[in-house]
């Protein structure tokens, strides 16, 4: 039976790498090499940045770029030409490696990019960024820590004796692809189908076997590891694109369908509507341009439209 289902589990997840490198990479060109290449900015191999600096008189904004890939696999080196078409308009870009499961478990994944933004904000001077004005983007696992990050209370510790980690972890925006606002696999259930709460990379990214998902311990791990717990009325602005299809997910499908279904987003965006705070959600039935979209909300929100 094993031998039956590795391939089936394999190619779940090498279609949602296959497909978050589509979706948020929009390849259209070249793309300009790093001002800073293989950045550490922290202790792991796997700590590592790339930054392109913006030509501007003034501290530009940044956007920061975190890779798909179910928190086991991907790179930095898969940020798209288009979204580096944001250092025509005046803005910095940054993309980051993070530590992979099973090697490391919730929350480290998350507090590996929180760490990177921190990084950046403490070399603003020297990068010419603004540490007021940081947006960030991914697509699937990219895009759940994007959102994890933006929603979650400011992680600075003044008191610590890293000067990175003194550093704010706050964003302004955040444009994802394919989003989780959730990683419970028990309100996925709910929300989504039981095929995507089964997704191979959620018990690698937990450190827990299925069979021990119903306990008090695993349950309050899912309600920190979802970005949508977080929500409050002063947190940043969303613009979220899907392709999944839209409907029921079938019965029996194969596990980790409907992981990027669009109704994770439209979960969030009820809750954004009811605090007041813009959440555009768009699929790609609407036949929209999303690397577009994406690029001028990152201008409309760090560069105010201009």
């Amino acid at each position: 039976m094993k031998m039956h289902r590795l391939p089936s589990v394999l190619t779940t997840l090498l279609a949602s790498l296959l497909l978050f490198s589509i979706a948020n990479a929009q390849r259209g060109g070249p793309k300009p090499p790093p001002d800073l290449t293989n950045e550490r900015y922290g202790p792991h191999e796997r700590n590592v940045l790339d930054f392109w600096k913006a030509k501007s008189d003034k501290p530009a904004p940044l956007v920061v770029y975190v890779h798909g890939g179910g928190f086991r696999a991907g790179s930095k080196e898969s940020v798209s030409p288009t979204l580096l078409q944001l250092l025509d308009k005046g803005i910095s870009v940054m993309a980051v490696n993070y530590r992979f499961s099973p090697e490391v478990t919730f929350p480290a994944h998350y507090m590996d990019c929180a760490r990177a933004i921190q990084y950046a904000r403490l070399h603003a001077k020297e990068w010419n960024i603004d540490p007021r004005r940081i947006g960030a983007t991914g697509g699937s696992a990219g895009a759940g820590t994007s959102l994890w990050i933006g929603f979650h209370d400011d992680m600075a510790d003044p008191k610590s004796d890293d000067p990175v980690l003194r550093e704010s972890t706050r964003l302004s925006c955040m444009a994802v692809f394919g989003a989780q606002s959730t990683y419970d696999p028990f309100t996925i259930t709910e929300w989504v189908g039981e095929a995507a709460a089964r997704h191979p990379a959620l018990e690698g990214f937990y450190g827990l076997k299925r069979e021990q998902y119903d306990t008090p311990a695993a349950r309050e791990m899912f309600r920190k590891a979802a970005a949508i717990t977080y929500l409050t009325n002063d947190d940043p602005p969303v613009y979220a694109f899907y392709s999944e299809p839209r409907g029921p997910v079938p019965v029996g499908a194969k596990p980790g369908t409907g992981i990027h279904h669009i109704n994770f987003g439209l979960k969030l965006k009820e809750q954004m509507d009811k605090l007041g705070i813009e959440c555009t959600i768009r699929h790609a039935d609407e036949k929209t341009s999303a690397a577009q979209e994406t690029n001028e909300f990152f201008v409309k929100h760090l560069l105010g439209g201009r």
